[in-house]
């Protein structure tokens, strides 16, 4: 792990995912194309956005999913462990899919993203739920946790390796197929929003 310095701060960062081209990678969903940043060169051990308002559409969606990897009490606060998963999802993604693993990340995410979700308003002494449009940000990072925690959940008392499930839910994803679990979320979310129209 080599070191990388910016003024007064030293950040460790992780050898790079370069192998896999992201100037090939289309994001089709206009909304989320501002948000997801493809970069595969710069995934840091250390909070480098932390604290900055609307930073984190400046992280790269791959330390983002790895981040989301270590919300769970196994990877919790062991990013190169986690980093070592996602990385070797992605080669099982390569293997499988024969296409570029980033371009199906993003195809994941986009299919996993709702569009509108239910809120509840006030009215006089009640609360009526009404559905509202979800912002491109919440809708990255609600793909996201899907993703990793579909994967966590199906990995608890699995024979399974964590990177075959967690690639397996992603290729899933990626299809729109409904025994995803980040769709199968989607697709309850947007129905309890048209209820609530």
């Amino acid at each position: 792990m080599a070191e990388k310095t910016s003024g007064q701060k030293q950040m460790h960062f992780f050898p790079s995912l370069e192998k896999y081209n992201q100037d090939e990678v289309m994001v089709e969903d206009k909304g989320l194309a501002r948000y997801i940043n493809l970069d595969t060169e710069n995934i840091y051990l250390g909070a480098v956005f932390a604290n900055k308002m609307f930073a984190k559409s400046k992280i790269p969606v791959v330390e983002r999913l790895i981040n989301n990897i270590m919300r769970t009490k196994r990877y919790n606060g062991k990013k190169i462990k986690a980093y070592k998963v996602v990385r070797s999802t992605f080669e099982i993604i390569d293997k499988r899919t024969k296409k570029n693993p980033l371009q199906i990340l993003v195809h994941a995410i986009q299919n996993s993203a709702p569009k509108e979700e239910a809120t509840r308003l006030r009215f006089g002494g009640i609360l009526v739920p009404k559905a509202v449009d979800t912002a491109p940000q919440r809708r990255l990072d609600i793909a996201l946790r899907n993703i990793c925690t579909g994967a966590v959940n199906a990995s608890h008392k699995n024979k399974k390796r964590i990177e075959y499930i967690l690639a397996d839910e992603i290729i899933k994803a990626s299809k729109n197929d409904v025994s995803s679990f980040s769709v199968g979320k989607k697709n309850e979310i947007e129905r309890v929003a048209k209820s609530a129209r």
